[in-house]
């Protein structure tokens, strides 16, 4: 299939391109090492996440991203530590990463203060034969894009980013700030420049028992490049930590208005957890695409590597996740 390339081909063919923000997933609160190195090993156990999101299903070029995450706590150094590895890709460019973090803890009051850092390797690839260009040519035999800055082949370049953050957990709240890419990299191809945007989040969960079977998790996820602004609100319940449901709302204003989420999910094992995300649009996109999917498998072992001594307000990770 080919693209075509939107906003007036590389932004009226300049040797310059802006990315965009961080891939969106659906099931944020599942795992929030996804946008901040702090949480590392803030789950208490071994902690592996596998998401998958199919976006705009219908829609040609949507994104579809694939992420897995590993993190756990390293009591005998004070802290967390964590890998992840995701692959974005929208139309004819794709984006992956891998990234390490390492974070430090103290105890503070009734619960844990956690500074994190990341470090990771990301690789911009552009995919030029799936790209159409207005005062292109593309006959059997005779493709031409008619674009100095353009080339038919695929090009790849990579970069090094930084991320940074700072994340607060107690048993009923917690909260995190982060920033993703503070070096604002940029990744060099032949004729092209692709510069990373700095993405800042700041999170915001609770944790409510209703009774003896039900728990309520209220979250709040904000980000933004300093631009654009993007904003999710969820609800997510668990009855006997087996089964779980919610909702979620995107939208940080009338103009940025993208999606009601459902979410649902059980417990495979004592261990492993599977959930479900679909997204309503909102935008006027909705008339050209049917929703959005996401698929989340989170495996938590309750175990720790290596020696030392938890904090303070650690208790049975089943009873939160």
């Amino acid at each position: 299939m080919r693209y075509v390339y939107t906003i007036a081909i590389l932004l009226g063919l300049t040797l310059t391109l802006q990315a965009q923000q961080p891939a969106q997933y659906s099931t944020y609160m599942l795992d929030q090492f996804r946008f901040n190195p702090a949480y590392a090993g803030l789950d208490y156990g071994v902690s592996l996440t596998g998401t998958y999101r199919q976006q705009w299903v219908g829609l040609e070029g949507a994104p579809i991203g694939q992420r897995i995450s590993a993190h756990m706590p390293l009591y005998f150094l004070r802290g967390g530590f964590g890998l992840q590895f995701e692959n974005d890709e929208i139309g004819a460019h794709a984006l992956t990463s891998v990234q390490g973090a390492y974070n430090y803890q103290l105890e503070m009051g009734a619960g844990v203060l956690s500074l994190g850092v990341g470090v990771g390797w990301q690789q911009w690839t552009l995919r030029g034969g799936e790209l159409i260009t207005p005062d292109g040519v593309y006959l059997p035999g005779v493709e031409n894009h008619n674009d100095i800055l353009l080339s038919l082949a695929s090009e790849s370049g990579a970069g090094i980013q930084f991320s940074t953050g700072v994340y607060y957990q107690s048993e009923r709240l917690e909260a995190g700030l982060s920033v993703e890419n503070v070096n604002a990299a940029s990744i060099q191809l032949t004729q092209l420049t692709y510069n990373l945007a700095r993405a800042y989040n700041a999170y915001v969960g609770g944790r409510f028992e209703v009774g003896n079977s039900l728990v309520l998790r209220p979250s709040l996820w904000f980000r933004s490049d300093a631009i654009e602004n993007q904003l999710d609100i969820s609800v997510l319940g668990s009855y006997n930590d087996n089964i779980f449901a919610g909702a979620s709302l995107r939208g940080y204003n009338s103009a940025s208005q993208d999606a009601v989420i459902v979410m649902a999910g059980v417990r495979l094992s004592p261990s492993m957890q599977l959930m479900y995300a679909y997204d309503i649009g909102l935008s006027p996109l909705q008339s050209v695409h049917s929703g959005s999917h996401e698929i989340v498998v989170k495996y938590l072992l309750n175990k720790t590597i290596g020696a030392g001594k938890p904090p303070r307000i650690i208790y049975h990770p089943r009873s939160r996740r």
